[in-house]
């Protein structure tokens, strides 16, 4: 589980390097960060 969130955070990572310009795109990549997160910590924690 680990791995898959450090995958993700990877790839979340590149994506705001390369797609934000500005201050403004950089907070929105990352709010989409923190709600992917909390989406996969709502499903464990379901599983559980």
């Amino acid at each position: 589980m680990t791995k898959k969130f450090l995958g993700l955070g990877a790839i979340l990572a590149m994506m705001a390097l390369s797609a934000c310009e500005t201050v403004q795109g950089a907070g929105r990549d990352l709010q989409t960060a923190g709600s992917v997160v909390q989406q996969e910590s709502a499903e464990v924690q379901a599983g559980m």
